[in-house]
């Protein structure tokens, strides 16, 4: 990619129309701007930031996972304009039941990187710190999703509908 090139994705990336999702087009379009985004924050975190490789790519992964996965996959929702609640509702419901076996540590690692993501996007005065530090909140609630993930693996008989309903997807 020519520098111009990229410092157009880079532009476009930073537009958070360009992340609105009305069908696939824009989903595919959506990804790979995402794309760009946690490649510059992962720089960052590099960078200036001073997390060695290893450490920025797992906080990178954990924001990728969640991003394209739930809220651009699954959700189709812009990651400029996610209620913090969505947190909530990955962590707590979707993150649980979509993995073979869902743990605490591995969703701590994800819930890091969206944290971290969305405090550098309002560093970049990308997004408003309203939105960041709901954010860092909803990620913060562990022992809530500790809670969460031990309760599924406790579920016997018809008790799914009632932990589901703890803690509900939004209905399309």
């Amino acid at each position: 990619m020519t520098d111009q090139n990229s410092d157009r994705a880079t532009s476009e990336a930073l537009d958070e129309a360009s992340f609105q999702i009305a069908d696939l087009e824009d989903e595919i379009r959506a990804d790979r701007l995402l794309g760009e985004l946690l490649r510059d924050f992962l720089q960052y975190r590099i960078t200036r930031h001073d997390d060695d490789a290893e450490d920025a790519g797992r906080l990178a992964r954990g924001a990728d996972y969640f991003l394209r996965e739930f809220i651009i996959g699954d959700r189709r929702e812009n990651i400029y304009r996610i209620p913090a609640e969505r947190i909530r509702q990955f962590a707590g419901n979707w993150y649980i039941v979509r993995n073979l076996e869902p743990n605490p540590v591995e969703l701590g690692d994800i819930l890091d990187g969206v944290a971290a993501f969305y405090a550098w996007l309002e560093s970049d005065n990308r997004c408003s710190s309203q939105l960041s530090g709901s954010i860092a909140r909803a990620c913060g609630d562990r022992d809530f999703y500790r809670e969460r993930i031990d309760s599924f693996w406790d579920i016997e008989g018809d008790g799914y509908s009632r932990w589901a309903a703890a803690c509900p997807l939004p209905t399309d």
